[in-house]
């Protein structure tokens, strides 16, 4: 049977999806958390917010993503990044999915990727579980009612964690898969209950599809000046490195924490929620954040919590470090409404530099601005993966490597040309470590990165004294009010001068050893920007 609001000639039977037993169409929090608990799969926190455990998975499987090797995508996949399954394979996995749903119970959301409607896709997401519709319907943009009745979808998310492929029937690695089909216009998900997986595929899904239209995909959080979306920054950086936590500024209107693009129109979010890390939340360093935890219809994902009172526990990583919540972007008081900016006017590079080389923030000339975009670097440290004893480098290009349909130089090349059209200043800032490596030095203070970011914000910076920075060649500012001159100079934060210096021709040439696989496909004003 068929419950729910939907368009009457787009129903999962007039898509070839027939025999199951009762799907639910565009269930609204309420009755997708009461269908949630009525089947088992998670418990009501306080103040009305849904917590889950995702069993095997708490995180995404990147080696588990493949994407059909059809003529019409062969020759723009970049397949060294992209695990190719074929039109056969997946044509079976199909099938047997299909088979396998016949009878069951689903949840179907028919929701919108971008806040630009001449650059949206929309998407129908078809759930085995219900939860996993009440987090899509937080990750993506919801229409509005009267639009669903004339909904119809440009592709399709089939998500089933209760079945498990077949590696040599389906041409896949593992039982676990995520496969995307540009043909058909249809990705399927099996064998895993990270909700996660649902989100990151409609972002590879648009990065491989919006430079077809000159326009920029970004991993990254984007805000604005209150009350003037032409003063837009955005926030490029990998796990760890404060994407989130910088960019929700009470100063600033938020217009998204992950997934943005840059049009010719400006700045967009992709989503309609955000999906933020908890280890270590407080309600003292992220005020709304953590409210969140606590508000109704909040997806609540692998933490720990008291099995009596319900209070969540912030630091306890049993379960996974990465534990984290879902939320609709209107549970933050300063989130734009139309998640819309204008062209960025600030451009900001976060790495966390474990080896206490680089200065807390630095000036980039456009080439070096691709350089760095292209390199992606953050670093682990110890303790943060079995094995690791010292700090190591971590090289993710375009600062999202898993998903990146294309080759990296597609991507660098945008943004170099929106960089020089729009005339983007861009910065290089470190979160990580100072006065030493991982385990001599410190963190570098919050409080002096809010401060450099403000004045680089802010237009301050503009007219600093700058100095070039011997090992890397950018422009690093002398004097920052409010932010100790020792800090801006690294190798000054470091008794051992000396040991300083190897650190850094050491970081250096790791920098020069990762680039080297790009040389051949930049222009030369990049080349001499390298580094090494």
């Amino acid at each position: 049977m068929t419950f729910g609001r939907v368009n009457p000639q787009f129903k999962l039977e007039d898509q070839g999806i027939e025999g199951l037993g009762n799907v639910y169409y565009n269930l609204m929090e309420p009755a997708l958390i009461e269908a949630a608990l009525k089947r088992g799969e998670g418990a009501l926190g306080k103040g009305g917010a849904f917590l889950v455990t995702t069993g095997q998975f708490t995180g995404r499987s990147p080696k588990d993503k493949h994407i059909v090797k059809t003529d019409s995508v062969a020759d723009t996949i970049w397949w060294e990044n992209n695990a190719a399954q074929s039109p056969e394979g997946f044509d079976a996995l199909y099938d047997d999915m299909l088979e396998h749903m016949k009878g069951g119970e689903y949840y179907v959301q028919d929701l919108v990727g971008g806040a630009d409607p001449a650059n949206a896709i929309d998407v129908r997401v078809v759930s085995e579980l219900a939860w996993h519709n009440l987090f899509i319907r937080h990750m993506l943009r919801r229409p509005d009612r009267e639009d669903l009745d004339s909904f119809t979808a440009d592709w399709t998310i089939i998500n089933c964690p209760t079945f498990k492929a077949d590696p040599a029937k389906h041409d896949c690695r593992s039982e676990t898969v995520i496969t995307m089909n540009f043909d058909r216009k249809l990705i399927l998900i099996a064998n895993t209950e990270y909700a996660g997986e649902n989100k990151k595929s409609v972002f590879t899904l648009l990065n491989y599809l919006l430079p077809e239209k000159g326009i920029m995909p970004m991993h990254c959080s984007a805000n604005h000046a209150n009350g003037n979306p032409v003063d837009t920054a955005v926030f490029f950086g990998l796990s760890g490195t404060g994407k989130t936590t910088l960019s929700a500024d009470p100063d600033r209107t938020l217009i998204g924490d992950d997934e943005h693009g840059w049009s010719d129109r400006g700045t967009f979010n992709f989503e309609g929620g955000c999906y933020a890390k908890t280890i270590n939340l407080s309600a003292e360093a992220e005020p709304e954040i953590y409210a969140t935890t606590e508000k109704f219809g909040t997806v609540i994902e692998n933490m720990v919590y008291d099995p009596e009172t319900f209070d969540l526990d912030f630091e306890d990583d049993s379960l996974t470090a990465n534990m984290r919540c879902a939320y609709p972007l209107h549970y933050i008081a300063n989130a734009s409404r139309t998640a819309l900016g204008g062209h960025p006017k600030n451009i900001i590079m976060l790495t966390c530099d474990a080896f206490g080389v680089l200065p807390p923030i630095s000036r980039l000339t456009p080439a070096q601005a691709m350089y760095h975009f292209l390199s992606g670097f953050t670093s682990k440290v110890a303790g943060t993966e079995r094995g690791v004893t010292e700090p190591e480098p971590t090289f993710s290009t375009c600062f999202g490597a898993p998903f990146m349909p294309r080759r990296p130089e597609a991507y660098g090349n945008l943004l170099r040309e929106k960089i020089a059209k729009h005339g983007a200043t861009c910065w290089l800032v470190n979160t990580g470590w100072t006065g030493g490596a991982y385990g001599t030095g410190s963190r570098m203070p919050i409080k002096a990165t809010r401060a450099l970011l403000s004045a680089a914000l802010s237009g301050k910076l503009a007219g600093a004294d700058f100095r070039k920075d011997p090992n890397f060649g950018f422009e690093v500012p002398v004097h920052v009010e409010g932010v100790p001159e020792l800090l801006l100079d690294p190798r000054k934060t470091w008794d051992d001068k000396e040991a300083y210096d190897a650190q850094a021709d050491k970081l250096v040439q790791m920098f020069a050893d990762n680039f080297a696989q790009y040389v051949p496909f930049i222009d030369d004003d990049v080349k001499a920007a390298a580094i090494g």
